[in-house]
């Protein structure tokens, strides 16, 4: 099974950016369909965005729809998750998940912090 090890979290003021990466190991990276998902403070965690496992295919959920970008590096087993026009509701825990073919996302990392200040 994939293990996966988020970093890039951090502060930065509305209206910033941030980048996410998420490095894989210990399983065939190109397998996993991988997603972001961020957990605010009191609240649920949330999906934030998807890719394929060629990277051909994303989704993104509407409330980070061009501002957000999700990708992948199949040959670096890495996924990173571009974050631009940053506002103080982006505040949260940001985690990496994998999962294959079409079951539910049951692999995650430790999660890492961004924090956007107003």
């Amino acid at each position: 099974q994939v293990q996966l090890v988020e970093s890039g979290g951090g502060l930065v003021q509305a209206g910033g950016s941030l980048s996410l990466s998420c490095a894989a190991s210990g399983g065939t990276f190109s397998s996993y369909v991988m997603g972001w998902f961020r957990r605010a403070p009191g609240k649920e965690r949330d999906l934030v965005a998807l890719i394929t496992l060629s990277g051909g295919g994303t989704y993104y959920a509407d409330s980070v729809k061009g501002r957000f970008t999700i990708s992948r590096d199949n040959a670096k087993n890495t996924v990173s998750l571009q974050m631009n026009s940053l506002k103080p509701e982006d505040t949260a825990v940001y985690y990496c998940a994998a999962k294959l073919g079409t079951s539910k996302f049951d692999t995650w990392g430790q999660g890492t912090q961004v924090t956007v200040s107003s």
